[in-house]
């Protein structure tokens, strides 16, 4: 198991070399004054573009400007993010407990709420509950996120003013600043909240992570429902299945502990890739609900061109995927004994 993780991680530096060649070839197609329209910050600065293309290096070679950003990184620069008005470091810190604080409520209810359907689904095939399951998952995965955002947010804060965009209300946020007592630990206002024994900061976060979670997990979920049915209905068909009932266990038994504990191995692995997906930041979600948080900022930069926000956030997208794969492979593991990795 160790010698299967060492070789994983060591696959991960080339991994995260690919996805960099790929994405600054992909940004070398701009010419170099587009590129250097991305430090335009005046009408003057705007008639002395040539200078700033000297200025960057935005003439040299390919594998002379990658190169020059390959020592900054190794050296833990990873440049100035115009979006974010500070360095990428820096705005890493400010954006990403906003993304983690958002997928620490939606990750766990996509996984519980996809699996409990399916497998319902499976168990009752054919019946109103699995031709329910079925309706509500392809609903879901067809709805655009965007636009069910949207939908949600007129209903729920343009008619109702119940749950509000952004991340925490103007009110709440005078408060923290003025007081003097509260620390910001996480980052996270729901859980500095209550570390700081402050309810009505969480109280009032969670009252804008509302929208913004049952979104997601409408959405992502449909997708765990459908492979959760399929693997309990060829679970149940197997012929320790049919041994299980001729020895007379009871229902509960066989497709719980037995039939959905085989049923979760591809669930696993759509889940995995789901996850990493959300923490690398849901852009429509966090773009039409104001969280200001990696997809947000993601969004942003491409808008933008803000080059090494783009980079720095497609080497972490690499390195999250990398990461969720291999604790997927160990989970494997540990589900199905028959799964060995060495």
């Amino acid at each position: 198991m160790i010698h299967f993780i060492i070789r994983r991680l060591i696959f991960l530096v080339f991994v995260l070399f690919g996805v960099t060649i790929l994405v600054f070839s992909l940004l070398m197609t701009f010419t170099p004054e587009r590129r250097a329209a991305a430090f335009i910050t005046s009408p003057q600065a705007a008639r002395d573009i040539e200078k700033i293309v000297e200025k960057f290096g935005l003439n040299d070679p390919f594998y002379e400007q990658y190169w020059r950003w390959i020592k900054e990184i190794s050296q833990g620069n990873f440049g100035w993010s115009l979006v974010a008005s500070s360095t990428v470091l820096k705005a890493f810190v400010r954006y990403l407990p906003i993304t983690v604080e958002l997928n620490l409520y939606c990750a766990p209810l996509i996984v519980l709420v996809g699996v409990w359907f399916g497998t319902q689904a499976g168990i009752h095939r054919d019946t109103w509950i699995d031709h329910t399951s079925r309706i509500v998952s392809i609903v879901g995965w067809s709805l655009p996120t965007f636009l069910f955002s949207l939908i949600l947010l007129m209903v729920f804060y343009g008619k109702y003013n119940l749950f509000p965009p952004g991340i925490i209300s103007d009110q709440m946020s005078m408060y923290i600043l003025n007081s003097e007592s509260f620390t910001q630990y996480t980052g996270m206002y729901t859980i500095d909240g209550i570390l700081n024994w402050e309810w009505g900061v969480t109280l009032d976060a969670l009252r804008h992570l509302v929208l913004p979670v049952l979104t997601n997990v409408i959405v992502i979920f449909a997708l765990l429902v459908r492979v959760m049915r399929s693997g309990m209905i060829e679970a149940l068909s197997q012929d320790y299945i049919l041994t299980a009932k001729a020895k007379g266990a009871d229902p509960k038994t066989i497709h719980l502990k037995h039939a959905r504990k085989n049923a979760l191995i591809p669930v696993m692995t759509v889940s995995g890739v789901l996850i990493a997906g959300l923490m690398t930041g849901s852009i429509s979600v966090e773009y039409v609900f104001n969280r200001q948080g990696m997809g947000w900022w993601l969004a942003n930069s491409a808008i933008q061109l803000d080059v090494p926000a783009l980079l720095s956030v497609c080497l972490f997208v690499g390195f999250v995927y990398v990461i969720a794969n291999l604790l997927v492979d160990i989970l494997y593991a540990s589900i199905d004994p028959r799964i060995r990795l060495n």
